[in-house]
């Protein structure tokens, strides 16, 4: 009698061969807490060296003192001045942790558009969410509804609606189509679209200002960060992994083809939309607050799935941990460049990223060509 897991064990077996991108999985699966307790750690020293290292640089141990005294007052006689406390606490904690929360959605965000459309390349990017949540901002900063407090409420939502457009468009020709291919080219041709259409709000109806000012949000990066705007994409990352996560067994049952998943009792067209969906709500979390960086999304998924396989309940919670930790460390990394100057992130994790992208995709064709 075949059960679930055989065909989902082909399925990504075969998936595996011929992912493009992609390192040979590990001879055998580790327990999965033996990957995420020292990912996670890394990430806790990795927040704690981006809170520590700038241009006034603060020991660490007094980062932890001063963030043990904000949770529990008294825990620690105050050694440290105010200023470092206010540098802590006030600028570079919620910086970092925004990084972190922006991370994980991303490369959550990424490893379900690849699940979903069985496409090593996709990522929201790829399927022009990205450039229609960009769009949703740029239209309300043109407008000037996002500035002020208002902005912590009105950009996630108008990331959101505006990465509605292109996605709307995708599901109705994938649908069409019945082609998982269908959805990657649809998404190309959005996300040069929605480009398009940014340069035209910001040219013809922006002034010079919001010109520069989008341009630099546009670039990615983290310099306006704060506690208000954390929640926003803390939130979306806890509710939409939990119904990700919740719902990994279906995402593996995708592998072995729409066919094979209606077969396992899955509606596969609604469930592509409510997982396109949920791509959509994190990737505009990420957007609203970090603008557009690049790489996270495509390649931290196949990170993890060379440490974990490519099952959905081991890999979704590794790449999330490796995004935050990765983007934590981009966002340093821009910091500290030069004295008195800060690169956009997405132009680090660009440079990074693309030639660790290209030697992924040389190793795994110089494999398969031997």
């Amino acid at each position: 009698m075949t059960t679930v897991a055989e065909p989902v064990a082909q399925a990504a077996d075969r998936d595996h061969r011929s992912h493009p991108a992609a390192p040979s999985a590990p001879p055998r699966r580790r327990p999965l807490g033996l990957i995420l307790v020292p990912l996670v750690a890394l990430l806790l020293m990795s927040i704690a060296a981006g809170v520590s290292l700038g241009s006034v640089s603060i020991p660490i141990g007094d980062v932890w003192a001063i963030v043990a005294h904000r949770i529990a007052p008294g825990s620690f006689e105050p050694w440290w001045t105010q200023a470092r406390e206010a540098i802590v606490i006030e600028s570079r904690l919620p910086r970092s942790l925004m990084a972190a929360a922006v991370g994980a959605s991303l490369a959550v965000a990424g490893g379900v558009a690849q699940s979903v459309t069985r496409n090593p390349l996709a990522d929201p990017y790829l399927l022009g969410v990205s450039s229609g949540a960009g769009f949703g901002v740029v239209v309300l900063t043109v407008l000037g509804i996002g500035a002020g407090v208002w902005g912590v409420f009105t950009l996630p939502m108008a990331a959101f609606l505006g990465a509605l457009l292109p996605l709307a468009g995708v599901i109705l020709v994938a649908r069409r189509a019945h082609d998982t291919t269908a959805i990657v080219l649809v998404g190309a041709a959005m996300t040069m679209v929605f480009g398009a259409l940014n340069t035209f709000v910001l040219l013809v109806l922006g002034d010079d200002h919001q010109l520069g000012t989008v341009m630099r949000w546009l670039a990615g990066g983290f310099g306006d960060a704060g506690w208000t705007m954390l929640w926003a994409p803390l939130g979306i990352l806890a509710v939409a992994g939990t119904v990700v996560l919740l719902c990994s067994r279906h995402l593996d049952l995708l592998l072995t083809g729409d066919d094979g998943a209606t077969a396992m009792g899955v509606n596969v067209p609604r469930f592509r939309i409510l997982m396109l969906l949920l791509v959509s709500l994190l990737t505009a979390g990420a957007v609203a607050v970090s603008g557009t960086i690049g790489f996270i999304g495509l390649l931290i998924p196949h990170l993890a799935g060379y440490l974990t396989g490519r099952t959905s309940a081991r890999l979704l919670p590794t790449a999330a941990v490796l995004g935050a930790v990765a983007l934590v460390l981009a966002d340093l990394a821009a910091r500290s460049v030069s004295d008195g100057a800060e690169l956009p992130v997405g132009v680090v994790t660009g440079v990074i990223g693309g030639p660790v992208f290209l030697l992924m995709l040389w190793r795994r064709y110089g494999k398969a060509s031997v």
